[in-house]
């Protein structure tokens, strides 16, 4: 798996390509998923959106954040959206001419993707790869697994482990930041027994 997205191409992509990584990135979504959002689905006041339960796989409905930044380019495509159609429903549209309008498939999805791995020279960049990084940032910034499973909406920890890709760097970081909170824990404990050890004589 890359581990970078493939930045330096995206600002030529067109508005709702970029949006689609970004919240692709934000929220761990599933390819499914991202291409079946709503308007409906959307909160920006909260910047939050909804993943209905039909469409994930493990039929589990969850809310989950999106970052500001995100939220920007969001309302941009809103804008950028409204010139294509002004009906609520699926969020993401297609541009071309034979399904102008219609929502954005699955396969059309995959192959902007490909175009875009392709093109940036990360050739094992997937639709799926975003989930993978996000998972896995929230790893190394500390979050429990329980916290990540839930936002990734797997129904178990076990799974979420599989998305989680740490490096030996980052498990020793891990490490050594675990064991000073034990060490400074140690010389408070052992400080404390000292002191309660020590008689005081008039």
């Amino acid at each position: 798996m890359e581990s970078d997205l493939p930045n330096g191409e995206l600002r030529y992509e067109p508005i709702r390509n970029r949006v689609m990584l970004a919240l692709a990135y934000d929220a761990a979504l599933r390819r499914e998923e991202l291409c079946s959002l709503r308007t409906e689905d959307l909160d920006p006041g909260r910047r939050t959106l909804r993943v209905q339960a039909e469409h994930t796989k493990n039929r589990l409905e969850r809310v989950v954040p999106y970052s500001a930044a995100t939220g920007v380019l969001l309302s941009n495509y809103l804008t950028h959206r409204s010139r294509i159609s002004r009906a609520r429903g699926p969020l993401f549209l297609s541009e071309s001419r034979r399904n102008h309008g219609q929502p954005i498939s699955l396969w059309t999805w995959s192959k902007v993707v490909r175009r875009i791995a392709d093109a940036a020279g990360v050739p094992r960049f997937s639709t799926h790869t975003t989930r993978h990084l996000c998972l896995t940032d929230l790893a190394r910034m500390g979050w429990e697994l329980h916290a990540i499973s839930t936002f990734a909406g797997h129904r178990s920890t076990e799974s979420t482990l599989r998305y989680i890709h740490l490096s030996g760097r980052d498990l020793s970081a891990k490490l050594n930041q675990s064991m000073e909170h034990i060490h400074a824990w140690r010389v408070d404990m052992l400080t404390r027994l000292n002191n309660s050890a020590t008689v005081v004589t008039p």
